[in-house]
């Protein structure tokens, strides 16, 4: 859903498309969540992202990887879509990295749905505020960065 919001912002992505796309996005993740429960059980909180240090390193954590991987994503695709061999790979590497770098600070989520699904399955709700604002917010970030940085317009 961040990434569908930068899109959306970006002018990448129809405003139409919008509200059934994050339906979509958000109801698949939440499906899932609940059909691992049922098959698993509650094991390790179903992957809920939690954070590991303080709720503000957590939200910034998450604000600036976000706002990274969006950057690549933004610098790789035309229109809504990634382009290029190598597109694939960068991105997956900003992820992997990603991870890597703020795991152990904050779960490193980059994706509300990721979180939304296993936090309302396992009931781990008290932090998930941060994984729903803080993509969100660093993807939105990224729009202008990108705009300024790659010298192009948000077109109309």
């Amino acid at each position: 859903p961040a990434v569908t919001l930068a899109f959306w912002a970006a002018k990448r992505f129809k405003g139409s498309e919008l509200v059934p796309y994050l339906v979509a996005q958000f109801t698949g993740a939440i499906a899932a969540s609940f059909l691992l429960l049922v098959m698993f059980g509650n094991h390790a909180n179903m992957g809920a992202t939690l954070p590991h240090d303080t709720v503000h390193q957590a939200f910034l954590m998450e604000v600036v990887i976000t706002t990274i991987l969006m950057f690549v994503i933004l610098g790789v695709s035309t229109g809504s879509r990634e382009t290029g061999i190598m597109a694939g790979a960068a991105v997956g590497g900003t992820v992997a990295m990603a991870s890597l770098f703020a795991g152990p600070i904050c779960g490193a989520s980059m994706n509300p749905a990721r979180s939304l699904g296993p936090a309302l399955a396992s009931g781990q709700l008290q932090h998930l505020w941060i994984y729903l604002a803080a993509p969100v917010v660093g993807a939105l970030l990224a729009v202008p960065l990108s705009s300024l940085i790659h010298n192009r317009k948000v077109s109309a």
